[in-house]
């Protein structure tokens, strides 16, 4: 058992992080909170922030990236680009959002995800980083052949290669216990996401950590149990009062009365 270390997904934040200037308020902002671990992901929407740049508020900060979400075409078409990028910032983990749509629902479509991936897999191994994918909720509907899509991807990858960002509020939303699939991915985790959610007139609403659907305590222990270093807080929308950093200050307090 270990004690996870604690972060911000910045994808939360990232109306905070469209530009250098506001990437680098954001990070001590971070800092200030009491974390020392970021997610990058889904920043620069206004300017791309270079890794040089993002490197420097990371280092002056005492920050560190434990994951990025990069996007699918940089990772097969740009492959040493993106590890040298990864290298500057000190980050291992180099991670995909979700597939294109044309890569999802059946075999034939995971199978070739999976082949197209497997360049890329070998030069991150061979530069001693690690493939991690992020789910929704879509990887939870059966396939042509009744198996989850998710279960296929874990089934047919390689588990020193390919690993899984699991997003405990995207699994219980699809209606799977995310305790469940944290144990079934044991090895293959090095960060997980924290997100919950609550069903409000027939629709989710995402919530700040603690107060919807998700047992949240659960997926910590769990965490704990099976030796996942990184735990990092991630809403996609619908935060407190309409303010994310609200959201995020209410979330890492959460996150911090679970630590063991």
């Amino acid at each position: 058992m270990i004690k996870p270390i604690l972060g911000i997904q910045l994808y939360t934040l990232r109306d905070f992080c469209r530009n250098t200037a506001d990437f680098a308020d954001t990070i001590k902002f971070v800092k200030d909170l009491g974390s020392n671990l970021v997610q990058i992901s889904g920043v620069g929407e206004d300017e791309p922030i270079p890794a040089q740049s993002q490197k420097e508020a990371l280092e002056v900060n005492g920050v560190e990236a434990c994951l990025t979400h990069t996007p699918w075409d940089r990772i097969i078409n740009d492959t040493h680009a993106v590890i040298e990028e990864h290298k500057l910032i000190g980050c291992r983990c180099v991670g995909l959002g979700s597939p294109c749509e044309e890569y999802r629902t059946t075999k034939e479509n995971a199978n070739r995800f999976i082949a197209e991936l497997e360049p890329a897999l070998k030069k991150l191994k061979a530069n001693g980083m690690v493939f991690n994918y992020h789910n929704h909720d879509f990887e939870f509907k059966p396939m042509e052949n009744g198996v989850l899509y998710f279960d296929y991807l874990i089934e047919n990858t390689d588990p020193e290669v390919f690993h899984f960002t699991p997003d405990v509020g995207w699994i219980d939303y699809a209606g799977y216990s995310p305790v469940e699939y944290l144990e079934k991915l044991k090895g293959r985790v090095d960060v997980c996401h924290f997100k919950d959610y609550k069903i409000v007139d027939g629709k989710r609403k995402f919530v700040t950590l603690g107060e919807g659907e998700v047992d949240i305590k659960a997926c910590y222990e769990a965490c704990a149990r099976l030796d996942v270093p990184y735990i990092v807080y991630e809403q996609d929308c619908d935060w407190a009062d309409g303010d994310a950093k609200l959201a995020t200050k209410l979330s890492w307090k959460y996150m911090k009365g679970l630590e063991i």
